[in-house]
C-alpha cells in the first residue's frame, strides 16, 4: 500500500489533501525519533512537532502515518479557513497545504502570500512561495527545491482560473 493508500484509511481521502501529502512527504522525509530540524525545532516522524514530543523518542511507522494524518487535517482546516472565502484550485490547495505544513498557521496567516490570495493575485501569491527559503537567516537548498515544487504546483492550474475572489 502507497503512502497515499494508507492516508485514505485515515479519512484523507479527498484529493487536495492527499495531493498535498504528497508533496510534503518527498521534502520531510519519515524519520522514525526525534532529532532537531535545521530551524532548532523537536521534530519527528515527517516533520511533526509539538511540545508532547521528547528528545531521544522512538516511533513506529503506524504512529508516524497517524501523526502525519492527523496533522494534515488540522493544517488542511486551518488553510481553508485562512483562505476563505477564496476557492483553491486543487494544485493551489496541495501547494499551500505543503507550505503551512512546513512555516505553521501563524507564518502563513501574516505572509504576503495569504494577503495576495484574498487580494485575488493568485499567480502573485504562488510566486511568494520561493521567498520562503531560510531558516534562522540561513538559505537551505532543501528548502529552495520544496518551494519551487510548491510554486510549480501551484501555478500548474491558474491559466483558466479567473483571478478575482
Amino acid at each position: 500500500m502507497n503512502l497515499s493508500q494508507k492516508l485514505a484509511a485515515f479519512g484523507l481521502a479527498t484529493a487536495t489533501v492527499i495531493g498535498g501529502a504528497t508533496l510534503i512527504a518527498p521534502h520531510e522525509s519519515r524519520v522514525l525519533e526525534t532529532y532537531l530540524d535545521p530551524a532548532g525545532i523537536l521534530t519527528a516522524c515527517w516533520g511533526h512537532t509539538g511540545p508532547e514530543l521528547k528528545q531521544r523518542q522512538f516511533f513506529s511507522e503506524q504512529q508516524c502515518l497517524e501523526l502525519f494524518a492527523k496533522d494534515l487535517g488540522k493544517f488542511d482546516r486551518q488553510l481553508l479557513r485562512l483562505t476563505h472565502p477564496v476557492m483553491l484550485t486543487n494544485s493551489e490547495h496541495a501547494a499551500y497545504l505543503s507550505f503551512i505544513y512546513n512555516v505553521g498557521a501563524e507564518n502563513f496567516r501574516t505572509s504576503t502570500l495569504r494577503k495576495k490570495v484574498l487580494a485575488g493575485d493568485r499567480v502573485g501569491a504562488c510566486n511568494e512561495l520561493p521567498r520562503w527559503v531560510y531558516a534562522k537567516g540561513v538559505k537551505y537548498a532543501g528548502l529552495v527545491k520544496r518551494r519551487n515544487a510548491e510554486r510549480e504546483v501551484c501555478l500548474k492550474e491558474l491559466i483558466n482560473v479567473s483571478t478575482s475572489t
